[in-house]
């Protein structure tokens, strides 16, 4: 079945293989045939065991890797771009403007605030300073970050919080396409809870995600659609 207009997202027969160069050139087969899309307003859930994939596929749209064989269709700016032809400044550009990407762990600048590491994605976008702080502000407050720790940074918090000012530095900015690496790992039921609300908030501002979640209850609560990652599994 062909996708709808609306696809944000469109992966057909994608590939990826590692060459292990340390070890004689000898491949790797990752995942292979991965074909399906994402529609705008969209969460459609990577399901599967551990090491059939699914971080690799998130990886592979956002151009961490490239995609070796088959098509990742992205929706830019009114126009497609195939990651796995892209040039290096397309990459750069989606990342930019299209793409968000909030994984399991915050690397952010030492000694950089939380408040403007959270900032900093607006700030690149050319959002006044002042506003930016605002915005990362409610953020952060909704995610139960205290405001005395905004000014302190993120290295010196524990893990949870952490991965709080990582939640919210993905949130912030307003880009069509929204990848989640187990969003909720580290999060409490309280805070579990916000981030599916900002999940939902995104679905209905019409933003495409894709998520690797392992917690039943949020599975159940934010997936659209479930992608079974070990049918795409390439055998070695």
């Amino acid at each position: 079945m062909s996708p709808p207009m609306s696809a944000m997202i469109q992966l057909t027969n994608a590939e990826k293989t590692f060459v292990m160069h340390l070890q004689g050139g000898v491949r790797l087969p990752v995942v292979r045939g991965v074909s399906f899309h994402v529609d705008a307003g969209e969460c459609v859930v990577l399901a599967g065991p551990s090491g059939a994939g699914k971080s690799s596929i998130l990886k592979m749209i956002f151009g961490n890797y490239r995609c070796d064989a088959g098509r990742i269709a992205i929706l830019h700016r009114g126009a497609t771009i195939d990651l796995a032809t892209a040039e290096p400044r397309q990459v750069l550009e989606l990342r930019r403007d299209t793409i968000g990407y909030v994984s399991q762990f915050l690397r952010a600048v030492p000694r950089v605030a939380a408040i403007d590491v959270v900032a900093e994605p607006l700030v690149a976008g050319s959002v006044g300073k002042d506003e930016a702080r605002g915005r990362a502000g409610e953020l952060l407050k909704r995610l139960n970050i205290a405001e005395r720790l905004w000014s302190l940074p993120p290295a010196t918090f524990s893990g949870g919080e952490q991965q709080r000012v990582n939640i919210a530095r993905g949130f912030i900015a307003h880009v069509p396409i929204l990848l989640l690496d187990e969003p909720t790992a580290s999060l409490d039921a309280a805070n579990r809870e916000v981030v599916m609300r900002l999940i939902a908030e995104k679905k209905r501002d019409g933003v495409a995600l894709i998520a690797i979640v392992h917690d039943d209850e949020v599975r159940a609560r934010i997936a659209d659609r479930l992608i079974d990652v070990a049918s795409f599994a390439a055998a070695a």
